[in-house]
């Protein structure tokens, strides 16, 4: 697409942008709410001249994603989302509501290349990035689907934000900006299958997020068959770096466990995850692993995952088991755009 992505803009930016078409500065305050409150064309943005709309509307685009599905359980108030976007890809997101409030689980790439075997997200690799616009447009729509105002959001949907790096910062300014979305970033969770260069480079900008790093295992030999991305940095470095990232922000670390049932969820496991997270002020959110058709995984029988977080507590690690929400409405992220771009779906579950 030639035209520019003016949702992705920030402030600054767009004063410099509506100068060029000799407009006065206060005209890119009026823009920049309306972009960021979700609006999909310029015609919604009733205080902008109409010629001006329509210069704009030669140059620029509004990002958005349409609601291509949308799965209500009948458990709980959770709604899956698949979004087409511009170009025709999917991706997923999930509104979640929770005693604090409304959560968003938003995607960050179309596909991901990860390779995760536990994960359905990867499964075709990764398509493209997202654009930082296509990310706010995530919350934005369910906002506006739901009439609710989202408070928390977590990057752990589609795609490794670090993968998509600049997009991801540039999401993270603008989300949290004060005329804009406006959710705070220590209501943001950022979750990483483990790329140290990005940890690393996260760290410089010290977002008081919630860094969310994948583990899954507390060995080499099991986390390289499982997760890729450990044969180009093994667990010793990733979590190195998780140290350096702590002593700059402060911030307590998450580390994600998807327990795996014969794989990774043994004595001797729950032992040296122990040994290795000394010392990190961190949470460790044990996931019962979702079934992937693509694999054989089985999550553990519940006696045995409460077992796990018992041998965790025991030896000084603060562990819990992570609620399960929409458990009707199918699927771990990914499983869902994979069959709608097979053809396999036609439902529209309200």
């Amino acid at each position: 697409m030639d035209k520019t992505d003016i949702r992705s803009m920030y402030l600054s930016e767009l004063e410099e942008y509506v100068s060029n078409f000799g407009q006065p500065k206060f005209r890119a305050v009026q823009l920049y709410k309306w972009l960021q409150s979700g609006v999909s064309s310029f015609d919604e943005m009733t205080n902008i001249p109409a010629s001006f709309r329509l210069e704009l509307d030669k140059t620029a685009y509004v990002a958005g994603v349409k609601i291509c599905r949308r799965y209500a359980s009948k458990l709980d108030e959770t709604v899956k989302y698949v979004y087409e976007l511009y170009d025709g890809e999917y991706i997923e997101s999930v509104l979640m509501k929770y005693e604090h409030g409304y959560t968003v689980c938003i995607s960050t790439q179309v596909g991901c290349r990860m390779g995760c075997a536990f994960c359905a997200s990867g499964i075709n690799g990764r398509t493209r990035d997202l654009t930082a616009s296509e990310m706010c447009a995530q919350i934005t729509a369910a906002e506006r689907d739901n009439g609710i105002r989202v408070s928390n959001i977590v990057m752990m949907g589609m795609g490794e934000p670090l993968d998509n790096f600049d997009n991801t910062v540039r999401f993270l300014k603008l989300v949290s900006d004060s005329g804009g979305i406006n959710i705070g970033l220590r209501h943001i969770s950022l979750s990483t299958s483990g790329v140290v260069s990005g940890i690393k480079k996260l760290a410089e900008y010290n977002f008081p997020i919630t860094l969310s790093v994948s583990l899954h295992a507390p060995f080499d030999e099991i986390r390289s068959k499982m997760m890729p991305v450990n044969r180009k940095w093994h667990i010793a470095e990733l979590l190195a770096a998780c140290r350096e990232y702590q002593k700059v922000t402060t911030r307590r670390i998450s580390f994600e466990y998807a327990l795996i049932d014969g794989v990774n969820d043994s004595d001797i496991c729950a032992e040296q995850l122990s040994k290795i997270l000394k010392g990190i002020m961190c949470h460790v959110n044990l996931i019962p692993a979702n079934p992937v058709k693509e694999n054989s995984f089985k999550k553990p029988d519940r006696n045995k995952i409460l077992y796990f977080k018992e041998q965790l507590i025991k030896r000084g690690v603060n562990a819990t088991v992570r609620r399960t929400l929409g458990a009707d409405i199918d699927a771990s992220c990914g499983q869902l755009r994979k069959r709608i771009k097979e053809g396999g779906d036609s439902e529209n579950i309200q």
